[in-house]
């Protein structure tokens, strides 16, 4: 059996196809390029039960995944994060089987750690010395860090808002760091111009067709976790949305290979109020979003005005009978806190945000009684700790201690 069963790249709007030997970034018509397989024979030579036999990391599905040779794999054991039952808010939220995809507990603390293992591990395969990108904090930080493991340099270009430990974690890691006075899609015209000057490899958001692929092992997992039993509903904090638009190409490649039946799920992107193209985009039934000017929200990875694959986003939405939904910062804050004082985990704003589209989405009767809902926890509180505010009462030596505590 070979490690891979990756067949070629092709563009889902001309359908022109490259191999993936070599080094590519978009397709000649401006697209995205997405990662085909030899599923017929991938179906024939492998099965479930060896994949519950290997080890619990993202790896385990190396025959979905690009890396031909396994001498090249990048890793610090990411993957496979947990499927959290979440009783206490589900109750609160009258969702009674409501999960969380824990991504807070994966390396760097973000789910960027997947795309960047495989699209590292890819770029390593392919002979890149150097590479290039965007990034609102994290995927910046999560790409340095394993770079430096594979001896790759890399160039970073993020907003000056950008969380400082994402700054801390680039710098640390020996990226060559810049700050842009604006937001990610001004990072983005400056990485673009650093690219065609010095010939960079462009490691931006779907400008490479490896990420994808790194992000689509946690539709392979909430599968697996789930004994290959599809849940109802799974809503993802949308920016970029290459997380949702992976998690929609793992499920049909699980259905191709017949690991999996049954209607899939409906997926739902969710956004900022004050950064919601998509939302806006779907609102319209439209097939590509607009840029969304003057765009700002505490839940800073969503912060995207423009995604390069919204056309992707959206036809996941709509081929599921999902939808789009924008929430506000306020209520991000409060969901935030209400899910640590419920479960006591401490999530990310963007994790926070779709915990608030779940509760809206049940309040409007658009998630079902008895619906098994997932929501995406896309990264560890503790890197967002600026965002929450709180006032602790100080206590002088000898003092006793109040009847109630109040941090609110």
């Amino acid at each position: 059996m070979p490690f891979s069963y990756v067949s070629h790249l092709y563009c889902p709007k001309c359908q022109k196809t490259y191999g993936t030997n070599k080094k590519h970034q978009l397709c000649e018509c401006g697209s995205p390029l997405l990662v085909a397989y030899h599923l017929d024979a991938l179906r024939a030579d492998l099965s479930r039960e060896i994949i519950a036999s290997r080890e619990p990391n993202l790896w385990r599905y190396h025959e979905l995944l690009p890396v031909e040779n396994p001498e090249h794999i990048v890793s610090l054991g990411e993957g496979m994060t947990p499927l959290v039952p979440m009783p206490r808010l589900g109750k609160d939220m009258d969702i009674e089987q409501l999960y969380m995809k824990d991504e807070g507990v994966i390396p760097t603390g973000t789910f960027k750690a997947r795309g960047a293992a495989v699209g590292i591990s890819k770029a390593k395969e392919l002979g890149v010395k150097k590479l290039a990108m965007p990034t609102n904090g994290n995927a910046g930080a999560a790409w340095s860090l394993y770079a430096a493991r594979a001896g790759i340099q890399v160039t970073v270009v993020m907003p000056v808002d950008a969380p400082t430990i994402t700054r801390n974690e680039c710098a640390i890691a020996g990226a060559d760091l810049y700050l842009v006075n604006g937001l990610i899609s001004d990072a983005g015209a400056i990485v673009s111009k650093a690219i065609q000057e010095r010939n960079l490899y462009d490691a931006s958001t779907l400008k490479e067709p490896y990420r994808i692929e790194g992000k689509k092992t946690m539709g392979l997992e909430i599968a697996e976790q789930f004994s290959w039993q599809l849940p109802d509903v799974i809503l993802y904090p949308t920016g970029g949305g290459v997380g949702l638009i992976g998690i929609y190409k793992a499920l049909k490649e699980l259905q191709d290979l017949g690991w999996v039946q049954g209607k899939m799920p409906r997926l739902v992107a969710v956004q900022a109020q004050n950064c919601a193209p998509i939302v806006k985009a779907w609102n319209e039934r439209k097939r590509v979003s607009e840029f969304w000017p003057n765009s700002s929200t505490v839940a800073f990875g969503i912060n995207v005005p423009k995604a390069l694959g919204d056309f992707l986003v959206l036809d996941a939405l709509y081929k599921t009978d999902g939808c789009a939904i924008a929430v506000e910062d306020d209520a991000i804050i409060n969901e935030q806190r209400n899910v640590a004082n419920l479960e006591g985990a401490f999530i990310c704003p963007e994790g926070a945000a779709a915990f608030v589209a779940a509760r809206r989405l049940r309040e409007r009767g658009w998630i079902r009684r008895g619906e098994r809902v997932v929501v995406l926890n896309t990264g560890i509180g503790l890197k967002y700790t600026h965002a929450v505010s709180i006032e602790v009462p100080i206590l002088q030596p000898g003092d006793h201690l109040p009847e109630r505590k109040d941090y609110s």
